[in-house]
């Protein structure tokens, strides 16, 4: 049986215990104790994390609403298709629909059926008692129950994209206004040649642009499960119209399209196939990579004081050190992608498992992962959004690690400046060799600052080129075509896909940590 485990403004499945009601009234246990939301387990991902409206998108209240409007478009079409439904049953189903679910009635009729979808169309006859004899008819229970998991992926697809969006227009304006700012790059997160600022946050710009192309498609790629009967061969539905094949094949068309899909599947077992839950978490994981990439490069640079994420003015960072200022949003975006990249193994397990037509064994792990992942997805974008929003940049940190480094890098343009200026390539390499190995023991023996470029200076040797080292130790030459790779890349694959979001960029988000 499933209950309602209701927190704040939503409520999402889970499972119940003896003496649970469906309205998660303060009650006596069997135990004896005394049971309210603070003595019973209840998710993080919704008491805790998650959006009111992803929150509402798997909740009771929206799955059973939902059973009853795929009742009512099924009842409309049989009856336009001529089977006897009457104008009053639909218009009685449709103020029942109105009315609510009557939570305490569907717990006891589930106690007694051990059915969910029937517990619930007796309730719901209840609520129309002329609409009784024709509610789910012709039905399988897959009929309400795929039906609306697929409505639930699809508008969780819904909810997500804008979201990303938002982020990918955060992480782009951020990226376009330090386009040309030089910073260290790093390999194997040693100090490698410049990149700049901007540059590297197209890195992480790509990989989101991506995750937006794999949503938006596994999201287009959804179609309905319809009207099948009870192993997919709508034999119940060909019965009912006399083995008229055309008003079957209408009858599918009708309540799909009802349901806002373009297209159902034109084969299924008694559920739609399982390899749809592996796309849409496959998509929803990706995601989570990338976040987690993200979210790990800004606590490393945090770690160099390079870049911050947003730090609110009351906000503690640790309780023994009052000086910390821990990047808890990344941790919590790192913490919760592995979690929705762990999830796609569910759905995989789930399809290989499923033996013919169907077996059950799907839907108390479906129950779990299908909402966890879109959860958890929501999470993380309204996360790294506000992060997005905030990020602090530090420019002299910057600088002065690109002054330790720089020297180094800079060797190669000092050799070909030598010999441009008449000098010796093998002789130069030497001194440079040399310099290089007497600054690096001062870095490294000593813990002082890269004092190259001074040596070299002091050296006679290298006073033929005295004049061009500022030019030559300039961070700006060192990087590249990156500023120009931004503006391309903004301007051609970025700023295009925001589009068909405009309306929706101005919303901001109220994270509470």
């Amino acid at each position: 049986r499933r209950v309602a485990a209701c927190s704040g403004a939503a409520c999402v499945s889970g499972s119940s215990s003896e003496g649970t009601t469906m309205e998660g009234r303060t009650h006596s246990s069997g135990s004896g104790v005394a049971e309210d939301e603070h003595s019973r387990y209840r998710s993080p991902l919704v008491s805790r994390y998650a959006s009111k409206e992803m929150a509402f998108n798997f909740s009771e209240e929206k799955k059973f609403t939902t059973w009853r409007k795929l009742w009512i478009y099924l009842a409309k079409a049989q009856k336009d298709l001529g089977l006897a439904v009457t104008e009053e049953q639909v218009r009685e189903m449709e103020e029942g629909l109105a009315a609510g679910v009557d939570w305490a009635r569907a717990a006891a009729e589930e106690r007694r059926l051990r059915h969910d979808v029937m517990a619930h169309v007796h309730t719901f006859a209840h609520a129309c008692p002329n609409a009784a004899p024709i509610i789910h008819l012709g039905s399988t229970s897959c009929y309400v129950g795929d039906n609306t998991d697929l409505i639930m992926l699809r508008d969780g697809f819904n909810i997500l994209l804008p979201k990303l969006a938002r982020v990918i227009h955060r992480l782009a304006n951020f990226a376009e206004k330090y386009a040309d700012l030089p910073t260290l790059g790093f390999t194997h997160f040693q100090p490698a040649q410049l990149t700049t600022v901007g540059k590297r946050a197209c890195l992480w710009l790509q990989e989101l642009v991506m995750d937006e192309g794999n949503l938006r498609y596994a999201r287009n790629n959804l179609r309905f499960r319809g009207v099948k009967g009870t192993t997919g061969t709508q034999a119940s539905f060909l019965q009912l119209f006399h083995g008229d094949h055309s008003k079957v094949e209408e009858l599918d068309r009708m309540v799909t399209e009802m349901a806002g899909f373009k297209k159902s599947y034109l084969v299924t077992g008694q559920t739609y196939s399982r390899k749809v839950d592996i796309d849409s978490l496959t998509v929803l994981s990706s995601l989570g990579a990338t976040v987690h990439k993200i979210c790990t490069d800004i606590r490393l640079l945090a770690n160099l004081k390079e870049i911050e994420e947003p730090f609110e003015k009351d906000q503690i960072g640790s309780s023994a050190m009052p000086y910390k200022r821990n990047p808890m949003r990344s941790e919590r975006c790192c913490s919760l992608a592995r979690h929705l990249m762990a999830l796609i193994s569910n759905p995989l397990h789930t399809a290989a498992n499923q033996w013919l037509e169907r077996t059950l064994d799907d839907s108390a792990n479906r129950r779990i992962s299908l909402p966890e992942a879109f959860l958890t997805a929501d999470i993380i974008l309204s996360t790294l959004q506000n992060i997005t929003e905030g990020l602090v940049v530090y420019p002299k940190v910057i600088q002065r690690h690109i002054s330790q480094e720089l020297p180094f890098m800079a060797t190669e343009n000092i050799i070909m400046a030598m010999v441009q200026a008449g000098g010796n390539r093998q002789d130069c390499h030497e001194k440079i060799r040399v310099l290089s190995q007497e600054a690096a023991a001062v870095v490294k023996q000593e813990g002082g600052d890269n004092d190259l470029i001074a040596r070299i200076r002091g050296d006679p040797y290298f006073s033929p080129i005295l004049g061009q080292l500022d030019t030559l130790m300039d961070p700006q030459t060192f990087i590249g075509r990156a500023p120009q790779q931004v503006v391309r890349f903004l301007a051609e694959e970025v700023r295009p896909i925001l589009e068909p979001y405009r309306n929706q960029m101005e919303e901001n988000v109220d994270l509470e940590l």
